[in-house]
Protein backbone atom coordinates (compact mmCIF):
# COMPACT_ATOMS: atom_id res chain seq x y z
CA UNK A 1 0.00 0.00 0.00
CA UNK A 2 2.46 2.63 -1.21
CA UNK A 3 0.82 5.86 -2.74
CA UNK A 4 1.63 6.54 -5.91
CA UNK A 5 3.11 9.89 -5.54
CA UNK A 6 5.39 8.39 -2.38
CA UNK A 7 7.23 6.30 -5.90
CA UNK A 8 6.79 9.20 -7.91
CA UNK A 9 10.58 11.13 -9.29
CA UNK A 10 11.62 13.83 -6.92
CA UNK A 11 10.83 16.66 -9.53
CA UNK A 12 7.30 15.26 -10.05
CA UNK A 13 6.97 15.16 -5.95
CA UNK A 14 7.69 18.62 -5.72
CA UNK A 15 5.39 19.60 -8.47
CA UNK A 16 2.57 18.19 -6.99
CA UNK A 17 3.46 19.47 -3.54
CA UNK A 18 3.52 22.87 -5.36
CA UNK A 19 0.13 22.32 -6.91
CA UNK A 20 -1.36 21.35 -3.52
CA UNK A 21 0.22 24.88 -2.11
CA UNK A 22 -1.79 26.85 -4.93
CA UNK A 23 -4.98 25.26 -3.50
CA UNK A 24 -3.98 25.86 0.13
CA UNK A 25 -3.01 29.70 -0.17
CA UNK A 26 -5.98 31.17 -1.14
CA UNK A 27 -8.17 28.87 1.43
CA UNK A 28 -5.99 30.36 4.49
CA UNK A 29 -6.38 33.90 2.73
CA UNK A 30 -10.13 33.26 2.95
CA UNK A 31 -10.61 31.63 5.69
CA UNK A 32 -8.20 32.03 8.56
CA UNK A 33 -8.05 35.04 10.55
CA UNK A 34 -4.46 34.45 11.57
CA UNK A 35 -3.29 34.51 7.91
CA UNK A 36 -5.11 37.27 6.69
CA UNK A 37 -3.73 39.43 9.37
CA UNK A 38 0.04 38.17 8.29
CA UNK A 39 -0.21 38.12 4.48
CA UNK A 40 -1.90 41.57 4.75
CA UNK A 41 0.69 42.87 7.47
CA UNK A 42 3.37 41.74 5.45
CA UNK A 43 2.15 42.68 2.23
CA UNK A 44 2.28 39.59 1.01
CA UNK A 45 0.53 38.62 -2.60
CA UNK A 46 0.24 35.11 -2.54
CA UNK A 47 -0.17 34.91 -6.55
CA UNK A 48 3.78 35.65 -6.06
CA UNK A 49 3.94 32.20 -3.93
CA UNK A 50 4.41 29.37 -6.98
CA UNK A 51 6.93 27.30 -5.53
CA UNK A 52 8.06 25.44 -2.64
CA UNK A 53 11.20 28.21 -2.54
CA UNK A 54 8.77 30.67 -2.62
CA UNK A 55 7.72 29.94 0.91
CA UNK A 56 10.78 31.87 1.97
CA UNK A 57 8.83 35.22 1.48
CA UNK A 58 6.10 33.94 4.04
CA UNK A 59 7.40 34.31 7.99
CA UNK A 60 7.27 31.45 9.68
CA UNK A 61 4.45 30.49 12.30
CA UNK A 62 5.60 29.51 16.16
CA UNK A 63 4.47 27.52 18.95
CA UNK A 64 4.05 31.07 20.55
CA UNK A 65 1.70 32.37 17.68
CA UNK A 66 -0.54 29.08 17.77
CA UNK A 67 -0.76 29.78 22.08
CA UNK A 68 -1.43 33.44 22.15
CA UNK A 69 -3.74 33.69 18.68
CA UNK A 70 -5.33 30.32 19.00
CA UNK A 71 -8.81 30.82 18.21
CA UNK A 72 -7.64 32.91 14.93
CA UNK A 73 -6.30 29.79 13.35
CA UNK A 74 -9.40 27.91 12.99
CA UNK A 75 -11.13 28.36 9.52
CA UNK A 76 -14.29 26.58 10.18
CA UNK A 77 -17.78 27.80 11.90
CA UNK A 78 -18.05 25.96 14.99
CA UNK A 79 -21.04 23.52 13.75
CA UNK A 80 -18.39 21.68 11.42
CA UNK A 81 -16.19 20.57 14.50
CA UNK A 82 -16.15 17.18 15.26
CA UNK A 83 -13.13 16.74 17.16
CA UNK A 84 -11.28 18.98 19.96
CA UNK A 85 -7.94 17.62 20.76
CA UNK A 86 -4.89 19.47 22.19
CA UNK A 87 -1.18 19.41 22.51
CA UNK A 88 0.63 17.83 25.56
CA UNK A 89 1.75 21.53 26.72
CA UNK A 90 5.60 19.59 27.07
CA UNK A 91 7.37 23.04 26.19
CA UNK A 92 3.89 25.67 27.21
CA UNK A 93 0.77 26.09 27.21
CA UNK A 94 -1.45 23.37 25.37
CA UNK A 95 -2.76 24.25 22.35
CA UNK A 96 -6.38 23.24 20.89
CA UNK A 97 -7.01 21.94 17.68
CA UNK A 98 -10.11 21.01 16.33
CA UNK A 99 -11.15 18.84 13.15
CA UNK A 100 -13.74 18.23 10.70
CA UNK A 101 -15.50 15.32 9.57
CA UNK A 102 -12.70 15.56 6.22
CA UNK A 103 -9.73 16.20 8.91
CA UNK A 104 -10.92 12.99 10.63
CA UNK A 105 -10.28 11.04 7.46
CA UNK A 106 -6.82 12.61 6.70
CA UNK A 107 -6.14 11.43 10.21
CA UNK A 108 -7.13 7.77 9.49
CA UNK A 109 -5.81 7.94 5.37
CA UNK A 110 -2.03 8.90 7.36
CA UNK A 111 -2.11 6.37 10.10
CA UNK A 112 -3.34 3.41 7.25
CA UNK A 113 -0.54 4.40 4.88
CA UNK A 114 2.14 4.66 8.11
CA UNK A 115 1.40 1.34 9.91
CA UNK A 116 1.32 -0.19 5.96
CA UNK A 117 4.86 1.60 5.59
CA UNK A 118 6.27 -0.22 8.52
CA UNK A 119 4.76 -3.90 7.22
CA UNK A 120 1.00 -3.85 8.81
CA UNK A 121 -1.55 -5.74 6.84
CA UNK A 122 -4.97 -6.16 6.73
CA UNK A 123 -4.59 -9.28 8.26
CA UNK A 124 -2.98 -8.03 11.43
CA UNK A 125 -4.04 -7.09 14.48
CA UNK A 126 -2.77 -4.23 16.80
CA UNK A 127 -2.37 -3.76 20.48
CA UNK A 128 -2.90 0.04 21.76
CA UNK A 129 -0.94 0.47 24.75
CA UNK A 130 -1.77 4.87 24.37
CA UNK A 131 -4.62 6.56 25.55
CA UNK A 132 -7.31 7.31 23.15
CA UNK A 133 -8.93 9.74 25.71
CA UNK A 134 -8.11 12.95 27.66
CA UNK A 135 -8.13 15.11 24.66
CA UNK A 136 -5.19 13.06 22.67
CA UNK A 137 -4.60 13.10 19.11
CA UNK A 138 -2.07 9.75 18.47
CA UNK A 139 -4.81 7.29 19.91
CA UNK A 140 -7.78 8.47 18.41
CA UNK A 141 -5.33 8.42 14.88
CA UNK A 142 -4.40 5.06 15.35
CA UNK A 143 -7.98 3.36 15.91
CA UNK A 144 -8.99 5.07 13.00
CA UNK A 145 -5.91 4.47 10.88
CA UNK A 146 -5.80 0.60 12.13
CA UNK A 147 -10.27 0.49 10.86
CA UNK A 148 -8.97 1.78 7.72
CA UNK A 149 -6.53 -0.63 7.18
CA UNK A 150 -9.13 -2.98 7.72
CA UNK A 151 -7.09 -4.73 10.76
CA UNK A 152 -7.64 -5.11 13.85
CA UNK A 153 -7.29 -3.72 17.22
CA UNK A 154 -7.46 -3.82 20.70
CA UNK A 155 -7.63 -0.74 22.99
CA UNK A 156 -5.87 -1.36 26.63
CA UNK A 157 -4.44 2.38 27.02
CA UNK A 158 -1.49 2.86 28.89
CA UNK A 159 0.28 0.49 31.86
CA UNK A 160 -0.58 -2.40 33.91
CA UNK A 161 1.81 -5.25 32.59
CA UNK A 162 -1.10 -7.75 34.05
CA UNK A 163 -3.63 -6.17 31.20
CA UNK A 164 -1.46 -5.97 28.71
CA UNK A 165 -0.14 -9.56 29.04
CA UNK A 166 -3.91 -10.74 29.34
CA UNK A 167 -4.77 -8.81 26.01
CA UNK A 168 -1.95 -10.23 24.39
CA UNK A 169 -2.65 -13.95 25.46
CA UNK A 170 -6.26 -13.78 24.81
CA UNK A 171 -6.25 -11.60 21.15
CA UNK A 172 -2.58 -12.41 20.00
CA UNK A 173 -2.49 -9.25 18.53
CA UNK A 174 0.33 -8.87 15.78
CA UNK A 175 1.65 -5.73 16.47
CA UNK A 176 1.89 -3.21 19.73
CA UNK A 177 1.49 0.52 19.62
CA UNK A 178 3.51 1.46 22.33
CA UNK A 179 6.32 3.74 23.86
CA UNK A 180 9.25 1.37 23.82
CA UNK A 181 10.35 1.92 27.55
CA UNK A 182 7.04 -0.18 28.53
CA UNK A 183 8.52 -3.22 26.36
CA UNK A 184 10.67 -3.65 29.02
CA UNK A 185 8.10 -3.34 31.68
CA UNK A 186 6.17 -6.01 29.89
CA UNK A 187 9.47 -8.20 29.33
CA UNK A 188 9.97 -7.70 33.18
CA UNK A 189 6.73 -9.01 34.08
CA UNK A 190 6.67 -11.91 31.42
CA UNK A 191 9.79 -13.40 33.33
CA UNK A 192 8.70 -13.24 36.62
CA UNK A 193 5.26 -15.10 35.00
CA UNK A 194 6.67 -17.86 33.34
CA UNK A 195 5.50 -16.42 30.19
CA UNK A 196 7.28 -17.28 27.22
CA UNK A 197 8.06 -13.95 25.20
CA UNK A 198 8.75 -16.32 21.73
CA UNK A 199 5.14 -17.68 21.95
CA UNK A 200 3.11 -14.56 22.53
CA UNK A 201 2.56 -14.37 18.64
CA UNK A 202 4.17 -10.50 18.41
CA UNK A 203 6.17 -9.72 15.78
CA UNK A 204 6.28 -6.07 15.83
CA UNK A 205 6.07 -2.77 17.86
CA UNK A 206 4.79 0.53 16.78
CA UNK A 207 6.94 2.73 19.16
CA UNK A 208 6.49 6.50 20.24
CA UNK A 209 7.58 9.09 22.10
CA UNK A 210 10.87 7.77 22.82
CA UNK A 211 13.75 7.42 19.93
CA UNK A 212 15.39 3.69 18.83
CA UNK A 213 17.86 4.71 16.76
CA UNK A 214 21.29 6.76 16.72
CA UNK A 215 21.70 9.13 14.13
CA UNK A 216 23.20 6.63 11.53
CA UNK A 217 19.83 3.96 11.94
CA UNK A 218 21.62 1.48 14.59
CA UNK A 219 19.97 0.50 17.81
CA UNK A 220 20.50 2.76 20.55
CA UNK A 221 20.91 1.56 23.83
CA UNK A 222 16.95 1.15 24.74
CA UNK A 223 16.20 -0.45 21.69
CA UNK A 224 19.04 -2.74 21.70
CA UNK A 225 17.50 -4.15 25.60
CA UNK A 226 14.70 -4.98 24.21
CA UNK A 227 15.88 -6.65 21.13
CA UNK A 228 18.02 -8.57 23.39
CA UNK A 229 15.11 -9.97 25.20
CA UNK A 230 12.49 -10.33 22.69
CA UNK A 231 12.77 -10.88 19.45
CA UNK A 232 10.54 -8.59 17.60
CA UNK A 233 11.21 -5.56 15.06
CA UNK A 234 10.93 -1.98 16.18
CA UNK A 235 9.70 0.73 13.98
CA UNK A 236 9.28 4.70 14.90
CA UNK A 237 6.70 6.50 14.34
CA UNK A 238 7.17 10.42 14.72
CA UNK A 239 4.00 12.63 14.62
CA UNK A 240 2.88 15.60 16.38
CA UNK A 241 -0.49 17.44 17.24
CA UNK A 242 0.15 20.82 14.69
CA UNK A 243 1.26 17.98 11.93
CA UNK A 244 -1.79 15.70 11.62
CA UNK A 245 0.72 13.61 10.07
CA UNK A 246 3.02 10.80 11.03
CA UNK A 247 6.71 9.64 9.65
CA UNK A 248 6.80 6.12 9.79
CA UNK A 249 9.69 3.58 9.06
CA UNK A 250 9.73 1.12 6.39
CA UNK A 251 11.07 -2.12 6.62
CA UNK A 252 14.68 -0.73 6.21
CA UNK A 253 14.59 1.14 9.12
CA UNK A 254 16.56 4.38 7.63
CA UNK A 255 14.61 6.80 8.78
CA UNK A 256 10.51 8.09 9.16
CA UNK A 257 9.07 8.39 5.40
CA UNK A 258 7.37 11.81 4.51
CA UNK A 259 4.23 11.69 3.11
CA UNK A 260 4.02 14.18 0.32
CA UNK A 261 0.43 14.44 -0.13
CA UNK A 262 0.07 15.26 3.74
CA UNK A 263 2.59 18.00 4.03
CA UNK A 264 5.64 20.04 3.34
CA UNK A 265 8.41 19.56 5.09
CA UNK A 266 11.58 22.31 5.55
CA UNK A 267 14.69 21.97 7.73
CA UNK A 268 15.91 25.62 8.62
CA UNK A 269 18.15 26.95 10.65
CA UNK A 270 18.53 30.22 13.12
CA UNK A 271 17.63 32.32 10.36
CA UNK A 272 14.55 30.49 8.70
CA UNK A 273 16.62 29.27 5.91
CA UNK A 274 17.40 25.95 4.79
CA UNK A 275 20.17 24.00 5.94
CA UNK A 276 22.48 22.17 3.67
CA UNK A 277 21.54 18.51 2.73
CA UNK A 278 22.11 16.03 5.71
CA UNK A 279 22.99 19.30 8.56
CA UNK A 280 20.74 19.24 11.47
CA UNK A 281 17.92 21.96 11.52
CA UNK A 282 14.60 23.11 12.82
CA UNK A 283 11.37 20.75 11.26
CA UNK A 284 8.80 23.69 9.78
CA UNK A 285 5.86 22.21 8.19
CA UNK A 286 3.13 23.07 6.06
CA UNK A 287 0.05 20.93 6.37
CA UNK A 288 -1.88 19.80 3.32
CA UNK A 289 -5.59 18.96 2.92
CA UNK A 290 -6.34 19.94 6.75
CA UNK A 291 -9.68 21.90 6.57
CA UNK A 292 -9.84 22.90 10.40
CA UNK A 293 -6.92 24.63 11.30
CA UNK A 294 -4.22 24.18 8.73
CA UNK A 295 -1.10 25.39 9.48
CA UNK A 296 1.64 27.42 6.76
CA UNK A 297 5.72 26.93 7.88
CA UNK A 298 4.90 26.34 11.48
CA UNK A 299 8.22 26.00 12.94
CA UNK A 300 7.62 22.39 15.44
CA UNK A 301 10.87 22.78 17.60
CA UNK A 302 12.25 19.52 16.52
CA UNK A 303 16.01 19.31 15.60
CA UNK A 304 16.37 16.84 12.55
CA UNK A 305 18.33 15.90 10.05
CA UNK A 306 16.76 15.16 6.15
CA UNK A 307 18.11 12.25 4.07
CA UNK A 308 17.22 12.59 0.46
CA UNK A 309 18.50 9.49 -1.39
CA UNK A 310 15.82 7.36 -2.31
CA UNK A 311 14.90 4.01 0.13
CA UNK A 312 15.07 0.65 -1.15
CA UNK A 313 11.32 -0.19 -0.47
CA UNK A 314 11.03 1.95 -3.68
CA UNK A 315 9.72 5.07 -2.28
CA UNK A 316 11.38 8.39 -3.81
CA UNK A 317 9.99 10.51 -0.52
CA UNK A 318 12.26 12.50 1.82
CA UNK A 319 13.45 10.53 4.95
CA UNK A 320 13.61 11.95 8.70
CA UNK A 321 16.38 10.96 11.03
CA UNK A 322 15.44 10.35 14.85
CA UNK A 323 15.22 13.48 16.92
CA UNK A 324 17.82 15.14 17.66
CA UNK A 325 16.73 17.19 20.36
CA UNK A 326 13.93 19.56 20.86
CA UNK A 327 15.08 23.25 20.11
CA UNK A 328 14.29 25.09 23.44
CA UNK A 329 15.91 22.03 25.50
CA UNK A 330 19.43 22.59 23.78
CA UNK A 331 21.66 23.24 26.44
CA UNK A 332 24.91 24.78 26.70
CA UNK A 333 26.83 23.25 28.97
CA UNK A 334 31.01 23.77 29.71
CA UNK A 335 31.19 24.71 26.06
CA UNK A 336 29.48 21.59 25.13
CA UNK A 337 26.19 22.14 23.10
CA UNK A 338 23.66 19.00 23.53
CA UNK A 339 19.99 17.73 24.45
CA UNK A 340 18.44 15.46 26.29
CA UNK A 341 18.03 12.02 24.52
CA UNK A 342 21.69 12.02 24.08
CA UNK A 343 21.67 12.02 28.11
CA UNK A 344 18.77 9.80 28.04
CA UNK A 345 20.70 7.02 26.11
CA UNK A 346 23.27 7.18 28.26
CA UNK A 347 21.01 6.40 31.33
CA UNK A 348 18.97 3.90 29.65
CA UNK A 349 22.62 1.98 29.39
CA UNK A 350 22.35 1.51 33.18
CA UNK A 351 19.97 -1.65 34.41
CA UNK A 352 19.85 -0.18 38.21
CA UNK A 353 18.49 2.99 37.29
CA UNK A 354 14.96 2.52 37.14
CA UNK A 355 13.67 5.69 36.37
CA UNK A 356 14.80 8.99 36.22
CA UNK A 357 14.12 13.13 35.71
CA UNK A 358 16.48 15.56 34.20
CA UNK A 359 16.46 19.03 35.31
CA UNK A 360 18.13 22.13 33.49
CA UNK A 361 18.16 25.11 35.19
CA UNK A 362 20.31 28.20 35.40
CA UNK A 363 23.11 29.20 38.39
CA UNK A 364 23.56 31.89 39.85
CA UNK A 365 25.82 33.39 37.13
CA UNK A 366 22.89 32.81 34.33
CA UNK A 367 24.62 29.75 32.67
CA UNK A 368 23.09 26.01 31.89
CA UNK A 369 23.26 23.68 34.89
CA UNK A 370 22.19 20.09 34.67
CA UNK A 371 20.79 17.58 37.68
CA UNK A 372 19.95 14.31 36.82
CA UNK A 373 17.56 12.79 39.66
CA UNK A 374 17.71 8.69 39.57
CA UNK A 375 16.02 6.18 41.43
CA UNK A 376 18.16 2.89 42.26
CA UNK A 377 18.90 0.14 44.56
CA UNK A 378 22.18 0.96 43.85
CA UNK A 379 23.05 4.12 45.88
CA UNK A 380 26.86 3.63 46.15
CA UNK A 381 29.61 6.13 45.11
CA UNK A 382 31.05 3.74 42.77
CA UNK A 383 27.51 3.13 41.13
CA UNK A 384 27.44 7.32 40.57
CA UNK A 385 31.26 7.58 39.69
CA UNK A 386 30.07 4.90 37.16
CA UNK A 387 27.31 6.96 35.86
CA UNK A 388 29.63 10.37 35.66
CA UNK A 389 32.27 8.30 33.88
CA UNK A 390 30.05 7.16 30.66
CA UNK A 391 28.85 10.87 30.83
CA UNK A 392 32.63 12.18 30.10
CA UNK A 393 33.51 9.20 27.79
CA UNK A 394 30.18 9.89 25.29
CA UNK A 395 29.41 13.55 26.11
CA UNK A 396 32.36 15.37 27.61
CA UNK A 397 30.43 16.24 30.59
CA UNK A 398 30.00 15.50 33.88
CA UNK A 399 26.07 16.75 35.57
CA UNK A 400 25.13 16.82 38.95
CA UNK A 401 24.01 13.28 40.07
CA UNK A 402 20.87 12.79 42.52
CA UNK A 403 19.59 9.64 44.35
CA UNK A 404 15.89 10.00 44.86
CA UNK A 405 13.09 7.50 46.01
CA UNK A 406 11.24 6.19 43.30
CA UNK A 407 7.94 7.42 44.55
CA UNK A 408 9.18 10.77 44.72
CA UNK A 409 10.93 10.76 40.79
CA UNK A 410 7.46 8.62 39.48
CA UNK A 411 5.55 11.80 41.03
CA UNK A 412 7.44 14.30 38.76
CA UNK A 413 7.54 11.75 35.73
CA UNK A 414 3.28 12.11 35.86
CA UNK A 415 2.00 15.47 36.54
CA UNK A 416 -1.89 15.66 37.27
CA UNK A 417 -3.53 15.04 34.14
CA UNK A 418 -0.22 14.28 32.13
CA UNK A 419 -0.61 11.74 28.95
CA UNK A 420 2.52 10.71 29.06
CA UNK A 421 5.79 10.65 31.47
CA UNK A 422 7.72 13.78 31.14
CA UNK A 423 11.51 13.08 31.44
CA UNK A 424 13.21 16.65 31.42
CA UNK A 425 11.82 19.61 33.59
CA UNK A 426 13.09 23.18 31.91
CA UNK A 427 13.56 25.25 34.71
CA UNK A 428 15.10 28.09 32.48
CA UNK A 429 13.79 31.33 32.21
Amino acid sequence: MIPEIEKASVQNIKAFQEAKLQELLPYLKEHSTYYQRLFAGQNIDIEQIKTLEDLAKIPVTSKDDLQRYNDDFLCVPKNKIIDYVTTSGTLGDPVTFALTDKDLDRLAYNEAISFACAGVTGEDVLQLMTTIDRRFMAGLAYFLGVRKLGAGIIRVGAGIPELQWDSILKFRPTYLIVVPSFLLKLIEYAKSHDINLEESGVKGAICIGESLRNQDFTLNTLAEKITSQWDIQLFSTYASTEMNTAFTECEFQKGGHHHPELIIAEILDDHNLPVPSGKVGELTITTLGVEGMPLLRFKTGDMVTAHEEPCECGRHTMRLGPVVGRKKQMIKYKGTTLYPPAMENILNDFNEVECYVIEIYHNNIGTDEICIKIASHNKSDKFMHNIKDHFRAKLRVTPKIEFHDKKEIETIRFPSMSRKPILVIDKRK
